[in-house]
C-alpha cells in the first residue's frame, strides 16, 4: 500500500491527472463492503492534502462502520458532465482511521480511463512499486 505522496513521486503525471479529477467536483462516489460482503456505495468527500488523501464521515454513517469492520474500499470521482474528457478516474486501497470518523485512504492502485482521438480507450493502472501500466483497446 502506499500514501497519495508515494503515488505521486512514482507516477507524477497519473497522480496530476487523478488529482484534477477529484479536484474538479467535491463529491464522490466511495464503494465498501456491508458485514455480509456486498457492496455498498455512498456519496463522500475526499481531500488531497499533506501528501495523503483522506475522507471523513458524519457521526453513525454506515461507511465508516463499514470501513472499521473491513479496510477496503474503492474511490470513484466524480465524472462531472459524463464527458470523458478528463478521463475517469479511480483508486482502491485500505482506510485507516486516523480519528473519530475521519480515515486516511492507503492505494493499492489507482485507475485513469480516457478516449483518445474520439474512439480509442486508455486505461492507465497504477500499483505501488510498479510502473505505469497502459492498455489500449479499439
Amino acid at each position: 500500500m502506499a500514501t497519495w505522496q508515494q503515488f505521486e513521486e512514482e507516477a507524477p503525471r497519473l497522480a496530476a491527472a487523478v488529482r484534477a479529477r477529484f479536484e474538479a467536483h467535491r463529491h464522490h462516489v466511495l464503494a465498501t463492503l456491508r458485514k455480509d460482503g456486498s457492496p455498498r456505495v455512498s456519496g463522500t468527500e475526499a481531500r488531497i492534502r499533506d501528501g495523503q488523501l483522506t475522507l471523513g464521515s458524519m457521526p453513525g454513517a454506515v461507511k465508516a462502520r463499514d470501513l472499521r469492520r473491513d479496510a477496503r474500499f474503492a474511490l470513484h470521482a466524480n465524472p462531472g458532465d459524463g464527458s470523458m474528457d478528463g478521463g475517469d478516474a479511480k483508486v482502491a486501497g485500505r482506510a485507516v482511521e486516523v480519528a473519530d470518523h475521519a480515515f486516511r485512504l492507503e492505494l493499492t492502485e489507482a485507475v485513469l480511463t480516457s478516449v483518445q482521438d474520439g474512439e480509442r480507450l486508455l486505461i492507465q493502472l497504477w500499483r505501488p512499486g510498479s510502473a505505469v501500466r497502459e492498455i489500449r483497446r479499439s
